[in-house]
């Protein structure tokens, strides 16, 4: 008996794993999972921004739902024998997957500046207005760094070409992670000084302390479980891209699937359970921007900004 007929032209599977820039091929029912689980947190959250009225949400975790469905929709169409070494599906994912959770962070800076806020801004080390300016001015400095490494890494031709631009990613998920760390930081002292009742003597433009809610401890909650699967993600990435292009992590699916997609699902899906327009309800939110307001105002009247004139008598 004859074997099978050998098919000229097409490699065998060993190969087509070893020329795949992933050194694999994307498992297609993992990529519907993740695309199928991206798409639902995305809408639902664009009918939560507009039901709150939180359009801030739009630039920050709708945008990054919707740079995560472009990423595994790239993977997706990898996902195919005939598909897995073209290079317009692998230079989106590449770029998408690695810049889309600096949006979602983005989002926890913006909450967590509004949390500083209604409880005592007295107890944070940075006022809140410029808290919020420091960590988002970083996040997006981070993010350039990352979308031009993701550039170049999707554009590489050769292995070292590859690596180069591994390396400019992995410089801004460093920095991300870095970012991360002194937020931890910061809203620990926060809180633990807010928990003591040991204020800051020297701020002069403080909101007054107000007492946590349920429902503001349950959204400081999940600002730490989204914090903590942002943290493992950036700590996976910077394994993963130090390891180089090409390395064990790298080519591993299980990691990029659990680490990667796992942890970001994880994350958006936080926001989607424990809304801010929900959980820092409408009347919080007002006593948020009287608060603003006062301030703003106080700015403008104290004595050094205004001049008094004497009445003509």
């Amino acid at each position: 008996m004859s074997g099978l007929p050998e098919i000229s032209g097409i490699p065998p599977m060993p190969d087509i794993r070893k020329l795949s820039p992933y050194g694999y091929i994307p498992d297609t029912d993992v990529c519907i999972l993740f695309l199928v689980l991206y798409s639902l947190s995305t809408f639902v959250h664009t009918g939560q921004a507009i039901r709150y009225r939180l359009w801030w949400l739009f630039p920050t975790v709708i945008w990054g739902g919707v740079g995560e469905i472009l990423g595994w929709g790239g993977r997706l169409w990898s996902s195919h024998v005939d598909t897995v070494l073209l290079r317009m599906p692998f230079m989106i994912q590449v770029t998408a997957t690695i810049v889309s959770p600096t949006f979602i962070l983005a989002a926890n800076f913006i909450i967590f500046g509004r949390i500083i806020n209604l409880l005592g801004s007295g107890y944070s080390r940075l006022p809140s207005k410029l808290y919020s300016r420091i960590f988002l001015t970083c996040d997006v400095l981070s993010l350039g760094i990352q979308a031009v490494g993701g550039g170049m890494a999707s554009a590489a031709t050769t292995l070292e070409a590859g690596n180069r631009g591994g390396h400019v990613m992995l410089a801004g998920v460093v920095s991300q992670l870095c970012i991360i760390t002194f937020y931890t930081i910061l809203a620990t002292e926060f809180l633990v000084r807010y928990a003591l009742d040991r204020p800051f003597t020297n701020r002069t433009d403080s909101t007054p302390r107000s007492e946590m809610t349920q429902r503001t401890r349950i959204m400081l909650e999940a600002l730490g479980f989204n914090t903590l699967c942002l943290v493992i993600r950036a700590i996976y990435r910077t394994v993963n891209l130090a390891d180089g292009w090409g390395g064990r992590v790298m080519t591993t699916e299980l990691y990029f699937n659990v680490l990667e997609g796992g942890m970001i699902v994880l994350s958006i899906y936080t926001f989607n359970f424990v809304h801010p327009g929900a959980f820092l309800p409408a009347g919080n939110r007002e006593k948020i921007r009287d608060l603003e307001l006062k301030k703003m105002g106080s700015e403008f009247t104290s004595p050094r900004n205004s001049t008094v004139e004497a009445p003509n008598r």
